[in-house]
């Protein structure tokens, strides 16, 4: 179980932010209610999504090389 207040939970977190932005930006209706704010507090999603989109292989390994730490290591 990992928590939000260590390092690895906020890890974590952000990632699987980053992967659910993007996946819903691939959503039609999803897309123009959610991520169409660019500004504010629902810009966090917004740029949450276009990173998962641009660097798409990175937050990949992040999550497969996160998913080893907290199954194996931790």
């Amino acid at each position: 179980m990992t928590n939000v207040y260590s390092l690895d939970g906020l890890l974590v977190f952000g990632l699987l932010l980053v992967c659910t932005c993007a996946y819903l930006r691939k959503v039609p209706r999803l897309k123009a209610w959610l991520l169409s704010e660019k500004r504010g507090v629902w810009g966090v999603f917004y740029k949450a999504a276009v990173i998962g989109t641009r660097l798409h292989v990175a937050v990949a390994v992040s999550c497969v090389l996160m998913a080893f730490y907290v199954l194996v290591v931790k």
